[in-house]
């Protein structure tokens, strides 16, 4: 068996973090429109900063932060969320200022607020349910989860919040970097389920120079567990040469598939969160197939890793009720291993503690 020392660099999806807190106003709306493929998007929302959200609602803001020309980190912070009692968060709704790559959102167990950022691994110290779970992935400059009605992440008094920011700056001078997420609870009389976060990719990727190249259909078959899951959203994620992410669900790896993500002029930079109403489930005993696609347009082999000049293919999926705190949080399949490939998944698998995760 090959090194999963790559695995590692999976972590990298976290890309903006930091912040204040604040029961401050910071809210908008999905659009309602409709992507063609069976799902409505969310992408609406206000400008960063603006101060319009719901009363009650809670802001954490990272940054701001000078970061100076050619610079490119992944960085967190841990703040107190400053909600006296516990909650049920309905929406999440992040706004991004240039610079900022993507932001993780998480729900942590710290007890030490942390907010000056620091340099961290995405992902790698969150997996272990003892420490927290992710929430939210944002990669567009503006975009809101609304959970469906019922639906609610539950956040205890004082919730402890990790935001994690991988930012880049490309240009030839200093830009400012800095993100808000803005938590805005349901009526406690009106939660149902809670919800949950899947992270599903594959690392296998070569791409020549000046190429294109698809990378699927992956077929990766969720655990048992996840039957009873009912999937409410779905974002495709790549990086610069990325030019379209499909997924469908399926019964096995020769099932051709149901198309539940297909999105018209999918953009890398400003993927698109597809929406299902009514939700679906995965087939029994199955899961789900998925393809990227890239154009790789520089003169040098591109291959998978942290950097935003490497590439990705994974995308992460919303759902309900969740299955509780040791539920798989990110789900690879490679066939660096030989045979038919393997699938893994993190907490749950041998893999994951031969990782240090």
């Amino acid at each position: 068996m090959k090194s999963f020392a790559f695995f590692v660099a999976v972590s990298s999806l976290a890309l903006a973090c930091g912040g204040s807190t604040s029961s401050s106003n910071n809210n908008g709306g999905g659009d309602g429109g409709t992507t063609g493929d069976g799902g409505t998007t969310g992408d609406g929302g206000t400008p960063l900063g603006d101060a319009t959200a719901p009363p009650g609602s809670f802001t954490l803001t990272w940054g701001p932060l000078q970061v100076p020309a050619g610079t490119e980190n992944t960085q967190c912070v841990v703040k107190r969320l400053g909600n006296m009692d516990k909650l049920h968060v309905g929406q999440i709704h992040n706004v991004l200022a240039s610079g900022s790559h993507h932001l993780i959102v998480y729900r942590v167990n710290d007890t030490t607020e942390q907010p000056t950022p620091f340099n961290c691994k995405p992902f790698t110290n969150t997996l272990n349910p003892a420490n927290g779970s992710p929430l939210m992935i944002t990669q567009k400059k503006d975009e809101v989860l609304q959970l469906p009605d019922g639906v609610a992440y539950t956040l205890d008094a004082n919730q402890m919040i990790r935001l994690e920011m991988h930012y880049i700056n490309p240009s030839g001078s200093t830009v400012t970097v800095e993100g808000t997420s803005t938590f805005t609870p349901i009526d406690n009389a009106a939660f149902k389920y809670e919800a949950d976060f899947l992270f599903i990719g594959d690392p296998d990727i070569t791409l020549p120079p000046n190429a294109t190249k698809d990378l699927g259909p992956v077929f990766f078959k969720l655990p048992s567990m996840f039957a009873s899951a009912n999937f409410f959203a779905m974002t495709g994620h790549e990086h610069q040469y990325g030019t379209n992410v499909v997924i469908s669900t399926a019964a096995n790896a020769t099932d051709t598939g149901t198309p539940v993500y297909n999105v018209p002029g999918w953009s890398w930079s400003e993927p698109k969160t597809v929406f299902f109403n009514p939700t679906f489930k995965a087939p029994q005993n199955g899961g789900f197939k998925f393809t990227c696609s890239w154009h790789n347009t520089s003169s040098t082999t591109v291959k998978f890793g942290e950097s935003a000049n490497d590439e990705m293919c994974f995308f992460w999926a919303y759902y309900y009720p969740s299955l509780g705190p040791s539920t798989p949080k990110v789900c690879v399949h490679t066939d660096q291993t030989g045979g038919s490939g393997t699938d893994f998944y993190c907490p749950g698998s041998a893999l994951c503690s031969a990782l240090g995760l």
